[in-house]
């Protein structure tokens, strides 16, 4: 026992020639853009990037302040919300799909990770201008069907509300791989003797995915939808091309937010303030999620 004590610091020294990369690399692209970005938030940088001085906690009050910053909350969470529930709802569908048995089961896998590893920037155009009012295919279809009137009558990324709508559409399309995937991986860890045992005992095939199934599926379900709560927190492109275009705020979230001022009011110092404020909203909302779901926790 006294040598596995002495030899634990020695074995401590002996990897950190092995972790000094990783930790070189977490320094270099998360704690010192982090820190940067806090220290911004404190002062006062005109719109040519010079630095003014401090500005203490005045930016941060000028994002409270701005009327929009409560809708435009609201609207990331409905954002996050639907964007991640639908997601999953339909992945484990499709998951459960896809672990079957069936001729052409591995092209199938393969179409369905198109979207994943698609530009998301270029998803999101293909759909924009499918949305287009004259030469839009997606809006050409929505007019045959009956969906919409007239090609020209209705303008899907002019308005707000139906932009914000198609985005979400986007989002859930992009999001569906990574999660599919997620959860088909867990689906090939549950015993096949376990699915056998709870038909023998007369379960029902809902019954066997509701008692069985899923309570297996927590730790793959559980990790999905935190990385998804993340990405789609933080997500950009998708919203910047549909509701890029549109004037006002209607049909913003914090992060397209950050980006306006950035590039159209040029106030780096309050948007590196809005960012510090977005940063702390991920980590209460990782830290309760870890705190109440503890996804790494074994069932």
């Amino acid at each position: 026992m006294r040598s596995s004590h002495a030899g634990g610091p020695r074995a401590s020294l002996a990897a950190l020639p092995w972790l000094a990369p990783a930790v070189l690399l977490i320094l270099g692209v998360v704690l010192f853009p982090a820190g940067v970005m806090v220290y911004n938030s404190t002062r006062d940088i005109s719109i040519s990037g010079v630095d003014k001085g401090s500005a203490g906690f005045a930016n941060y009050v000028e994002v409270f302040s701005f009327p929009y910053f409560w809708p435009i909350l609201g609207r990331t969470v409905v954002w996050v919300v639907v964007v991640v529930g639908v997601t999953v709802v339909l992945s484990l569908g499709i998951a459960q799909i896809l672990d079957k048995a069936f001729p052409g089961r591995r092209l199938v896998r393969m179409v369905v990770i198109i979207p994943w590893a698609a530009s998301v920037v270029m998803t999101t155009m293909v759909v924009y201008y499918g949305l287009e009012p004259y030469f839009g295919i997606i809006n050409r279809f929505l007019v045959d069907v009956g969906l919409v009137d007239t090609p020209e009558g209705y303008g899907w990324t002019r308005n707000a509300e139906t932009a914000f709508a198609w985005a979400v559409i986007v989002a859930i399309f992009v999001s569906l791989p990574f999660t599919t995937y997620t959860i088909l991986a867990g689906l090939a860890t549950i015993p096949t003797e376990t699915l056998e045992a709870a038909k023998v005992d007369g379960a029902s095939p809902a019954r066997s995915y509701l008692t069985v199934v899923l309570p297996q599926l927590r730790g793959a379900l559980s990790v999905a939808v935190l990385i998804n709560i993340i990405n789609v927190f933080n997500s950009l492109p998708i919203l910047k091309v549909m509701t890029g275009s549109i004037p006002g705020y209607d049909a913003d979230t914090v992060m397209t937010m950050i980006f306006k001022y950035i590039q159209n009011q040029h106030k780096v110092d309050v948007a590196s303030a809005l960012s510090v404020v977005a940063f702390v909203i991920v980590l209460v909302i990782v830290a309760v999620y870890v705190r109440v779901v503890r996804p790494m926790r074994e069932v």
